[in-house]
């Protein structure tokens, strides 16, 4: 039995240990220690509580006390005051972006209160290299079930029927996939859980594998018993060190412990996992190409059929999931498909988790019933625009998706909802874009991304996202004319016609959903109008050149800590110069 009064759970996610949440545990354990409370206030290292805009989070159980922006500097307080004292530290709660007002815990804060946690059920709750926590909230219980009283059959239906599709952006049924593979011939079949997460802003399935590693571990072996498959393989990026780490761990203890390895739990039934590394190819999210990837080929897509659930890895009948889907099946296992079905739309079923970035005051991971509006989750969820801007757009889907104006914000969340109005659901990255944000800048960032990101098989692809981008580059240098407008439209249709795979048809939605929403941005570059500059306040500026730096024209001149000028001439309006100013020195035209 623990002797423990008290939990210090801090956040253990990429973000908060990049803002030393790691020296955050380290100085409560010394603290602790030094005071002889380290038998009687137990710190714990946790996943990601998804409220990233606010990390370094701590929270303090039983009092449920939600301490946000918390520094290494704030530990030795919270344990005089809060833990010793028992005075709550009013600087450290969250204010409330609307009302100004200072919550302590986090269920009354509007960022959690609209959302519903499936797939992240267990991030922020349990220490994720202890399997042993996994447990405590119902680990190995699905998987248990399975072996012991479904047949493989009974599991694919009990899948299907719960209404689960893809969460990496192609929405097919997870059931339906299983299925397919299940009745392919052989007896050497794979599952693979696709954790090539690379879209610009997203970190949903990164954050999952850092807090709760377990639940894509049982999920898998799950599903390679419903489709007879022997052998797991995650295919991740090697730029996610900690995810690696933690999955690592979570595999030592599984085998340890018989859930993953041979006879599990006496069934006669054998699967085991390994790790594949990819080298950050975005291209390489394609099923396809990530196979192709894994077997060490180059990553290029192939055509389909074959599908991978016929001719997959190694020329075997292969499952590809991504690491949300695989998020939600032991959920589905222990509730029930009729649960899960009761949740979300007629044709999207649970839950979606999204990353919530850009130009809106609560940052971070949402998970929400589909059907959930966009502006529920911007204004509600998210709280709003920043410093009373208004807002313009917001980009779901990533690179492969396009913009949703005010116009369309009270659309349900859904697979067919989003793609009827030109965007997409995309793996769920959210970025939302202020009255600031030129949107012609913004169509040009995510084309330099893919046309870069292109894996070069089809010409398409190659060489159409290439001239895109260089149709924006002329027109955002104010050396383009209408004629190039015409020349983007025709190209991106072209492109969408006829590219191989997912990357390339995709890779011209920011470019024409920005044109059929924003073409007044587009025309205004077309006519070489001189667009309204930045200017600097010659009394606030200090020289410190920060400006100087980022500036991509290199207009602006001035010695060092001395007030610096902007060449009106030569300013291309794109407001690098405006972000980086600490001292409010870089006037908005």
């Amino acid at each position: 039995m623990s002797n423990f009064t008290r939990q210090v759970m801090v956040c253990g996610g990429t973000g908060c240990i990049a803002s030393e949440s790691d020296v955050i545990i380290d100085r409560f354990r010394e603290g602790l220690a030094s005071l002889g409370l380290e038998g009687e206030v137990q710190v714990l290292k946790t996943g990601c509580f998804g409220f990233c805009g606010q990390g370094p989070i701590v929270k303090i159980h039983p009092d449920n006390v939600f301490y946000v922006k918390v520094t290494p500097a704030d530990v030795s307080e919270i344990i005089q005051e809060h833990l010793i004292k028992g005075r709550r530290i009013e600087r450290l709660l969250f204010t409330d972006p609307k009302t100004q007002i200072r919550l302590e815990k986090h269920e009354k804060m509007e960022f959690y209160q609209k959302q519903y946690r499936i797939a992240l059920r267990n991030c922020g709750f349990i220490n994720p290299e202890d399997i042993e926590e996994y447990i405590a909230f119902n680990g190995y219980e699905a998987l248990g079930i399975v072996l012991s009283e479904k047949t493989p059959q009974e599991v694919v239906q009990i899948v299907k029927d719960s209404g689960l599709r893809g969460r990496g952006g192609g929405g097919f049924s997870t059931g339906l996939k299983w299925e397919l593979a299940a009745k392919s011939p052989g007896n050497e079949k794979y599952i693979i859980c696709n954790a090539d997460e690379g879209d610009p802003g997203a970190f949903m399935d990164r954050s999952i594998l850092e807090g709760d590693p377990h639940s894509v571990l049982e999920a898998m072996a799950i599903g390679g018993y419903a489709m007879g498959a022997n052998h797991g393989m995650i295919y991740i990026r090697a730029e996610y060190p900690l995810a690696i780490e933690r999955l690592n761990i979570a595999m030592k203890q599984a085998r340890e412990m018989g859930f993953i390895g041979k006879d599990i739990f006496g069934s006669g039934f054998d699967f085991d996992i390994e790790i594949k590394l990819g080298a950050g190819a975005f291209v390489c999210g394609e099923e396809t190409a990530l196979i192709h990837s894994m077997e060490g080929q180059r990553g290029e897509p192939t055509k389909k059929p074959p599908f991978p659930a016929e001719q997959g890895y190694k020329g075997k009948p292969t499952s590809v999931n991504n690491v949300e889907t695989l998020a939600n099946i032991c959920p589905i296992i222990l509730k029930g498909p009729e649960w899960f079905g009761s949740i979300g739309t007629a044709t999207s079923k649970g839950t979606k988790v999204f990353a919530l970035a850009g130009k809106v005051n609560n940052v971070g991971l949402v998970e929400v019933p589909m059907g959930t509006t966009l502006r529920e989750i911007i204004f509600e969820i998210g709280g709003g625009i920043p410093d009373g801007k208004a807002f313009k757009a917001v980009q779901t889907g990533g690179p492969s998706g396009g913009v949703i104006t005010q116009a369309d914000l009270d659309t349900p969340i859904d697979y067919e909802s989003l793609k009827s109005i030109g965007s997409m659901m995309g793996s769920g990255g959210m970025i939302v874009m202020d009255e600031d944000d030129d949107m012609v800048e913004i169509a040009k960032f995510y084309l330099d991304f893919t046309q870069d990101e292109s894996c070069g098989k089809c010409t398409p692809c190659r060489i159409g996202t290439k001239r895109m981008f260089e149709i924006l580059e002329r027109l955002t240098n104010l050396e383009g004319d209408p004629e190039d407008l015409e020349k983007l439209q025709d190209l991106g249709r072209m492109i969408k016609d006829s590219a191989l795979c997912g990357l390339g048809q995709t890779a011209p939605n920011p470019v024409l959903s920005t044109m059929k929403y924003f073409p007044e941005e587009y025309e205004a570059y077309a006519r070489r109008e001189k667009k309204t500059t930045y200017a600097i306040d010659s009394e606030k500026c200090i020289g410190c050149t920060a400006c100087v730096r980022v500036c991509p024209v290199n207009c602006i001149t001035g010695s060092v800590k001395e007030p610096h000028v902007i060449d009106e001439t030569v300013c291309i309006a794109c407001g690098a110069c405006y972000d980086v100013c600490r001292f409010d020195a870089v006037v908005k035209p």
